[in-house]
């Protein structure tokens, strides 16, 4: 795998650009909660979770015939308040056990673009270009704010003379989580990992730092899943003053919970 020699000046400016892009947008608060309504137990009973996943423990149960007011949705789990002043999450699947003010079934819809807007686990697989040759990346990520988040990504790297592993940390900002069609803005840093073809040449594996700086979209198509497309600039920082710079194309599905 080759590199293309560029100046480091000009990344850097990119990086203090994006950091005070990001530095304004950690000062916007995010949106307060508000109760949506109450519904009442139908069945035996209901759990309530410490969080919206099914990993997160039991720690409470709202007994038939109880209320419990709904304060926010995540997806397919909801945070809701029992008239004892209880909180906690339960899923869609129990909360379509209860009843409206009038005795009906509750209706909840599937996951829409506002719970995209609200997300905050994200996952995905992409793959795309890396310096000419093949990428392959996955990764992680979680929602501080609305406009900001933290991601960690391992992606393998299939150079025609050696192969590759990066492992980057960014962050990420979001300016309009709203959009169904949203941009973001991304800088990291982290190391990649060189293991030459022996059959081919003759060096030895290396581990060197790297930065980057990127932007992409996130396109919200329907219930969990989005389409993601970015583009990155990399700088490797090697031992020799002679640092190296490449750029990366990917896209991919993800999903969001």
């Amino acid at each position: 795998m080759s590199f293309n020699t560029a100046g480091h000046v000009c990344t850097m400016h990119r990086l203090l650009f994006l950091l005070a892009l990001l530095h304004s947008i950690i000062a916007i608060p995010a949106g307060a909660e508000e109760a949506f309504f109450t519904v009442q137990v139908a069945e035996p009973f209901i759990e309530l979770h410490t969080g919206p996943g099914r990993g997160y423990p039991v720690f409470y149960v709202v007994e038939r015939g109880e209320q419990v007011s709904v304060i926010k949705r995540r997806t397919d789990w909801f945070r809701v308040r029992t008239s004892r002043g209880k909180e906690g999450w339960v899923s869609r699947a129990q909360m379509a056990q209860t009843l409206t003010a009038t005795g009906i079934p509750t209706h909840f819809a599937e996951p829409g673009i506002g719970d995209f807007s609200e997300r905050r686990w994200e996952a995905a697989l992409l793959g795309g270009r890396f310096d000419g040759v093949d990428i392959a990346t996955v990764y992680g990520a979680y929602a501080f704010t609305s406009n900001l988040s933290g991601e960690l990504a391992v992606s393998q790297v299939f150079g025609d003379y050696s192969d590759s592993i990066l492992g980057t940390l960014s962050l990420v900002a979001q300016p309009f989580p709203e959009w169904r069609l949203s941009p973001f803005f991304s800088v990291g840093t982290g190391l990649i990992y060189t293991d030459p073809n022996v059959t081919l040449v003759e060096e030895d594996s290396r581990t060197d730092q790297v930065g980057s700086v990127g932007a992409g979209v996130r396109w919200y198509l329907t219930r969990r899943f989005i389409l993601r497309a970015e583009y990155r600039r990399y700088t490797v920082f090697q031992d020799k003053d002679d640092n190296q710079e490449t750029n990366a194309w990917q896209a991919g599905i993800g999903f969001f919970f």
